[in-house]
């Protein structure tokens, strides 16, 4: 009851923090698509290459979020922006980058070899094939490593709120500093929450984006 009071009688701040966190994560995450995508193609031609960029990808992953905020501050202080949105938003396009590069590898070397090549034999260029029968076979598995991505980033977000970020981490950071549990248990529910609907609509953004083909496979398949 406490914690629902406590939203209740700062509902605007609750919202214009939501705001914000939504604003970060969506920044970065239409950031790191236009990186990890096209990279997760490339790399698909690239064998040794794709190990190289997945084993990059990997360390920025594990990589914990203070530490990635503490290597950026000197490096981003050098163009004023040390703290703030820039590190933030950069930090989450990076941790962005193992699932969309991931997935998007991936579901291109599944495309059915088949397909591939009555594509080649029909005089598909490269372009053609992947415009028109790699990618869109691969929407749903790049769809969801963006749900991955997404999710994610909606949690490091909260943490981009100790280098003055913002966000709805601004309510776990105050709360811990005035030892005040309505604020950091509201900042917890409130990031929980914003996770569940992104991932339930990105999970619906998966199933609309996939091919009839595709479904009634796996309809079969489930029988």
């Amino acid at each position: 009851m406490h914690i629902w009071q406590f939203m209740t009688d700062h509902r605007a701040k609750c919202l214009m923090l939501t705001w914000e966190h939504i604003w970060m994560v969506t920044i970065a995450l239409v950031i790191a698509i236009g990186i990890g995508v096209p990279m997760g193609i490339v790399i698909t031609r690239h064998e040794k290459a794709a190990q190289k960029v997945i084993n990059i990808a990997n360390v920025l992953m594990t990589t914990p979020s203070i530490a990635l905020f503490g290597i950026m501050l000197p490096l981003l202080s050098l163009i004023g922006q040390g703290l703030g949105k820039v590190p933030a938003i950069t930090a989450l396009v990076l941790y962005s980058q193992l699932p969309i590069i991931r997935n998007t590898c991936t579901a291109i070397q599944n495309v059915p070899a088949e397909l591939v090549d009555a594509a080649r034999g029909l005089g598909m260029s490269t372009w053609r094939r992947l415009r028109e029968i790699e990618i869109p076979l691969s929407i749903p598995v790049i769809v969801a490593g963006l749900r991955t991505a997404a999710v994610m980033n909606i949690g490091i977000a909260a943490i981009a709120a100790y280098i003055g970020a913002g966000g709805l981490g601004v309510f776990i950071q105050q709360g811990i500093a005035r030892v005040y549990g309505e604020m950091i248990v509201a900042g917890a529910v409130l990031v929980s929450l914003l996770a569940i609907v992104v991932d339930t609509a990105m999970a619906l953004l998966e199933k609309l984006v996939t091919p009839a083909g595709i479904k009634i496979g796996r309809k079969h398949i489930d029988e």
